[in-house]
Formats: C-alpha cells, sequence, structure tokens
C-alpha cells in the first residue's frame, strides 16, 4: 500500500495526462518551422541566460538524480549528502573548466568538438558509439522507472499496465525530441526544473516546520528512526559491506564529479550559448539551481526518514527511490486537506515531468550525434533539409530499441546502469575532452584510444562489481562473480582512461605530436578565449 488516498490517485492521473498534452503542444508550437539545422540543433542560442540555465540543470538533474539521491539520503544519511553534493561539485567543474573550451570548439555535438582537431569519420562515428553507450543505461533505467512508479502513485500492479506505461511514455519521449528539437526540449526543461524547485521547496518548508524549524532536530530524529542511530549522521552507512568503505566512498564520489559534468546531454546545451560571457551567466543559473536541489533533497531525504522510519522506506523499495513521495506524503501529516492534496499531486508531477524531460534530451542528444556524426559525416552535399529529417529518423532509430529494452529490465535492480553511465563520461569522455581541449600534442590515435579503451575498460571491470552480484540489493542476488569489490569501476578505469591517450599519442610518433602542436596552436585562442568563433 502506497498511503496515497483515492484522490490524490485519481489527481494525479488527471495531472499526468494534461502535463502530457500541455508539454507536446509546446514542442509543436517551439519545435524549428523550417529546414534549419541551428534551429533544431541549438535554438539559434535564442535562449537567456537564465532560461539557458534552467534547462541546463533540467538537463543535469535526471529521475535518477531525484529518486536515487532522496533515497541514498533517506536510507544511508551523511553518505546521501556527500553523494548529492558530488552532483553539484561535478557542475562546477564543467562550469570553470570546461563550458566555455566547450561552446568554442563545438557546434552541435560532442564529435564536433573532438574533430575539429583531428577531422575524419572515425573520430566521428567513435564519438557518436560512445555518447549512446554511456547515455543508453541512463535512458534505460528512467523508462523502466516510469512503470513502477506510476504503478506506486496509481496503486496499481499489473506488469502488462507497467509495460503499457513504458511504451506509451517512450514514445511521447521521442516525439519530444523529434519535433521540439533544442528549443522544444528545452523549455520542458525549464518547465520541469520551476515544478520541481518549486513543489520541493514547499514540502522542505513543511518539513522543517514539523520539527519547529530546527534542522538540528530534523537530524536527530532521523538518526533515532534510522535503526543505526548516530551512524547515521556519519560516513560508511553504504558502503559498509565494502572491504574499503572510505576508498570506495571517495572513487564512488569522484565518479560523479568527473563522469556527470561530461554526459553528453549536459555538454550539448554549451553549444546553445551565444557567447562566452553567455555561458558563464548560464552556468551560474545552472549550479544555484542544483545547490538549491541538494538542499531541498537533503531536508525530504532526512524528513522521511524521521516521519516514516527508515525501515518503511527500504520495505517499499530496497534501493529508496519511493522515499521522495514517501516524505512528500508524511511531510502534510494525518489530515490532508484539499490543499495538500493538490501539493502533492504537483510533486508527483514534477517527478512524471522529470521522467519525460530527463529521457527526452538524452535521445536527442543521441539523435543528434547519430544524424550529425555519422550519417551527415558521410555524405559531403546533404542538404540541411535531409540532416533534420535524418535527425528525426534517429529518434526512432534510438528511441524504440530504449524502449523494448526497458519493457525487458524493469523487473531488475537498476542501480548499476546509473553507476555505469557515470563511469563511462568519467573513463571515457572526461579524458578525451580535458586532452582534446588542452593537451596541445595530442593526437588522433591517442583520442580513439581513449574513447574505445576507457568504454571496453569500464565494460568488462563493471560486471565484478558489487552492484552487479554478491549482495542480496545486487542486481543479480542469486550470483557471486564480484572480483572487483568497489561499487564503481573508477578505482580502475578513469586512470586507465587517461594513460590510454598518453599512450596512444606516445606510439603516434613525434612527428604527428608536433603536427598536432601546430594545429593546436593555430586555434588556441578561440578554443580557450573564443578569439573566433566558427559559424559554419
Amino acid at each position: 500500500m502506497t498511503g496515497f488516498s483515492g484522490n490524490a490517485q485519481a489527481m494525479s492521473l488527471v495531472a499526468f495526462s494534461a502535463i502530457a498534452t500541455i508539454t507536446l503542444l509546446l514542442c509543436v508550437m517551439t519545435g524549428p518551422d523550417g529546414d534549419d539545422l541551428d534551429e533544431f540543433y541549438t535554438g539559434y542560442g535564442s535562449l537567456s541566460p537564465m532560461r539557458n540555465g534552467l534547462a541546463i540543470a533540467g538537463d543535469y538533474i535526471s529521475a535518477a538524480s531525484v529518486l536515487g539521491t532522496g533515497g541514498v539520503i533517506a536510507l544511508c544519511g551523511y553518505d546521501g549528502i556527500a553523494l548529492a553534493l558530488s552532483t553539484a561539485l561535478s557542475l562546477m567543474l564543467l562550469m570553470f573548466l570546461l563550458a566555455e573550451p566547450l561552446r568554442n570548439a563545438g557546434r552541435f555535438t560532442m564529435g564536433d568538438v573532438l574533430a575539429r582537431r583531428m577531422p575524419g569519420r572515425g573520430v566521428r562515428i567513435t564519438a557518436c558509439l560512445v555518447t549512446i553507450a554511456a547515455l543508453l543505461p541512463l535512458m534505460l533505467v528512467q523508462l523502466a522507472g516510469t512503470g513502477q512508479l506510476l504503478a506506486f502513485i496509481l496503486g496499481f500492479s499489473g506488469d502488462s499496465l507497467k509495460t503499457g506505461c513504458i511504451i506509451g511514455l517512450g514514445a511521447l519521449m521521442i516525439s519530444y525530441a523529434a519535433i521540439g528539437g533544442m528549443k522544444g526540449t528545452a523549455l520542458i526543461q525549464i518547465l520541469k526544473i520551476v515544478m520541481l524547485l518549486g513543489s520541493g521547496a514547499v514540502v522542505a518548508v513543511l518539513m522543517l516546520q514539523r520539527f519547529d524549524w530546527d534542522p538540528g532536530a530534523l537530524f536527530s530524529t532521523a538518526a533515532a528512526q534510522s535503526g543505526i542511530g548516530s551512524r547515521f549522521l556519519h560516513s560508511g552507512v553504504e558502503f559498509a559491506g565494502s572491504p574499503a568503505p572510505r576508498l570506495d566512498m571517495i572513487v564512488s564520489e569522484l565518479t560523479v564529479v568527473i563522469g556527470g559534468a561530461c554526459l553528453p546531454h549536459v555538454t550539448m546545451r554549451m553549444y546553445t550559448a551565444r557567447s562566452a560571457r553567455q555561458v558563464r551567466r548560464s552556468m551560474s543559473w545552472a549550479v544555484s539551481s542544483v545547490v538549491l536541489f541538494v538542499l531541498i533533497m537533503t531536508v525530504i531525504g532526512f524528513g522521511a526518514t524521521a516521519l516514516i522510519g527508515r525501515a518503511v522506506i527500504a520495505q517499499a523499495d530496497p534501493q529508496g527511490n519511493t522515499a521522495y513521495l514517501l516524505g512528500s506524503r508524511a511531510a502534510f501529516g494525518a489530515q490532508v486537506s484539499t490543499a495538500e492534496t493538490f501539493l502533492f499531486t504537483t510533486v508527483t508531477t514534477a517527478i512524471f515531468l522529470t521522467l519525460l524531460a530527463s529521457v527526452a534530451g538524452m535521445i536527442l542528444a543521441c539523435a543528434n550525434s547519430l544524424a550529425h556524426d555519422v550519417f551527415a559525416a558521410r555524405v559531403r552535399e546533404m542538404s540541411e533539409r535531409q540532416e533534420m529529417t535524418l535527425a528525426r529518423i534517429s529518434a526512432l532509430a534510438v528511441g524504440i530499441p530504449t524502449i523494448l529494452l526497458a519493457t525487458l529490465v524493469q523487473h531488475h535492480s537498476l542501480q548499476p546502469l546509473v553507476t555505469l553511465s557515470f563511469c563511462l563520461g568519467a573513463s571515457a569522455i572526461a579524458p578525451a575532452l580535458v586532452y582534446g581541449l588542452f593537451w596541445r600534442r595530442y593526437t588522433r590515435t591517442g583520442l580513439l584510444w581513449t574513447l574505445i579503451g576507457g568504454t571496453v575498460a569500464v565494460l568488462l571491470v563493471m560486471p565484478g562489481t558489487n552492484l552487479v552480484s554478491g549482495s542480496p540489493t545486487a542486481a543479480f542476488p542469486g550470483a557471486d562473480f564480484n572480483w572487483f569489490p568497489f561499487t564503481t569501476t573508477g578505482l580502475l578505469t578513469i586512470p586507465l582512461g587517461f594513460a590510454f591517450g598518453w599512450l596512444g599519442t606516445v606510439v603516434s610518433g613525434r612527428r604527428a605530436s608536433e603536427e598536432q602542436r601546430r594545429q593546436y596552436e593555430a586555434v588556441e585562442g578561440w578554443i580557450l578565449a573564443g578569439a573566433v568563433r566558427r559559424t559554419g
């Protein structure tokens, strides 16, 4: 039982239907009018810094972040706060290190950034494959979670209904990407982040009111209700089963910091800014929004544990993914007024919109890369109309297999897939971007070795981690092929990703390195400072 009244469930169903209709209309109304690639891929950079910043935050705060982070805070206390702060730190890393160079070097996709110094179809195709490999797991998690979440809120339990939700909402997400393009999905992200932060802030205020505005009382009550006492307020709960808990925690947070900043659906928003000043202001809005989100999640996560207990949250979902909703419901108390029912409906609708918007942004990033880096790069004389048609078809080509896979994995623990995406971002994409944007002697061979080597290393090591087997909460709890006893692959694969890039560059020889150095020096001014801005 979810504890949600029939009135709340009925209102949520109406709100879900309304928000799906409104957002689809927004995409139709704001989508590209003609066959203009710049409009489809970047929205002409027409968003103000505030709106672009909110869209970046919307892309960055996925449904996995909302539900997963809230769950870790509610179940693990201090470790959850450390994870939430890592997500904020990741966006700050992007802001200070990569945002301006990405905006200066890129046009539409990550392939544009990497191929600027090292042109060639091999680089673009590899960039596209790594983009899809990094985002597919996150899309699966959120699509599969859609059926579970709606079942939890609306009170149904049939597998066929859950599968129907996944298919129907997946089709809606493909429509957002194909029809709305960058500008349409940006508006949905803005609507999502405003609803999410607004409803979350109200719930957090209600939580604090229940504890007489004393955060100390909130934390101490949460510790008392956690079943583990003061350990709840110290590090080590989440990684207690690891042979090296402190090291595991540090590496996991480092993987989130490095990987989250470099995922392609987030970095693609850098190309929509019209100037270096605008990208700085956009990132300031994005970071501020994410920091506010972290504060809200901390209060609601601890509040959920304090009001209903850690055992109840774990019983509803072993990963704690329902903690945000359960905590929001508990904040209202036993007697729920019509206004509180409306507020709870706003919270559930914000989560629902987060699921829709997150996957739509990821489908768009994958479709753009597939159309622009693979197909358009192959045909030199392809018209803009043909490329835009390809981009829309690519949204279908990415979305349909994702929907089918999501229906297959919906009954398994999906935490390893979230971790896989961050590990790929940290081990393959981050080294390639850092080397490509800042290392003068970096060669084409080094780039390919980074992308391929980092990806393969993660795919080989990931099955041996704690999240896949060897524990009751793993994806395969009945099996034990756990040979790398850590939660993420970062301890091994992040150094490997950087090492592959260095080794590939060394193997290329001095002549290739010197040639790259000369080419980089010719464009260094506009990559690092925007001295020149490519327009075509």
